[in-house]
């Protein structure tokens, strides 16, 4: 595994794994196998309704809780300030966790205009040792912009949706360009059908790699840390077998050039979207 460092200094490894919609039984046996395969970044949230799931993934799979990475995610209806505390220190009971490695606002939800006094929360709860590192997801360049000129202190992490039919690339630029770390939310494209896109299927066959294989490689070339979630063993170490090559620049820019301005995946724009 390789890892990027942070600009306050934690490591992450550049594949995550997410667990949006693993509950229950079946979603402890599959969180606690994509540990037992090598993830050590697990990516869940409020709204996910299973904390508690990855809580009892965690216990059961034997790995010290010290060498694991845990994000959660701040959902809009708790983004006042002392609601924003509560509903944390609930997170954390649910997961039997005393602390998130990363804890992130989910969305920036304009309309509300509460994201300043959520992101205020979350430095206070990281000065209280309740996360170590804080960002958000879904963040434009006006609202990151906000956070740092209102509060001095910017994400160390955006993520966002990212996958071939939706590059990203001027967010990217602003991310890097500030520090932060991009994540991708779907890098795989939800199962669409950009896994049997016929340009990445010649890409992958001449590196005699799967597609999913070859976009995540695509996702972590471009800077970014890709979050695949997969309840089957085989592919969640497809999904983590892609440090062993590269993809040259003709072939990055092939899979670039899939990307449409309008590519998002149900239209959820930051600007308009909101979940709460």
């Amino acid at each position: 595994m390789e890892y990027y460092r942070l600009r306050d200094g934690l490591q992450l490894p550049k594949v995550g794994f997410g667990t949006y919609k693993l509950n229950g039984t079946n979603g402890v046996r599959a969180i606690e196998s994509a540990i037992n395969q090598g993830y050590r970044l697990i990516d869940t949230a409020y709204n996910y309704e299973n904390e508690g799931t990855v809580g009892a993934a965690i216990r059961g799979a034997g790995v010290p809780r010290s060498e694991l990475l845990v994000t959660s995610k701040l959902p809009g209806r708790y983004y006042h300030r002392a609601a924003a505390i509560d509903a944390l220190k609930e997170s954390l009971y649910r997961a039997g966790l005393d602390y998130f490695d990363l804890y992130l606002l989910h969305w920036p939800n304009p309309r509300k205009d509460l994201y300043v006094e959520a992101w205020q929360a979350l430095i206070d709860a990281q000065q209280f040792g309740l996360v170590r590192s804080i960002g958000v997801c879904n963040f434009l360049p006006d609202y990151l912009d906000r956070l740092d000129r209102e509060t001095g202190v910017l994400p160390v992490v955006n993520q966002i949706e990212l996958h071939p039919h939706f590059n990203q690339a001027d967010q990217r630029a602003y991310d890097e360009a500030h520090g932060i770390l991009t994540e991708d939310w779907s890098p795989l494209g939800r199962a669409s059908d950009v896994l049997q896109n016929p340009a990445i299927k010649a890409v992958a066959a001449a590196h005699n790699k799967g597609v999913g294989q070859v976009i995540l490689r695509w996702a972590v070339q471009l800077g970014t840390l890709p979050i695949p979630k997969s309840q089957h063993a085989s592919r969640q170490r497809e999904n983590l077998d892609i440090f062993d090559f590269n993809l040259s620049d003709d072939e990055m820019a092939t899979i670039n050039a899939l990307s449409t301005p309008d590519g998002r995946l149900k239209n959820q724009d930051p600007s308009k979207y909101e979940e709460f």
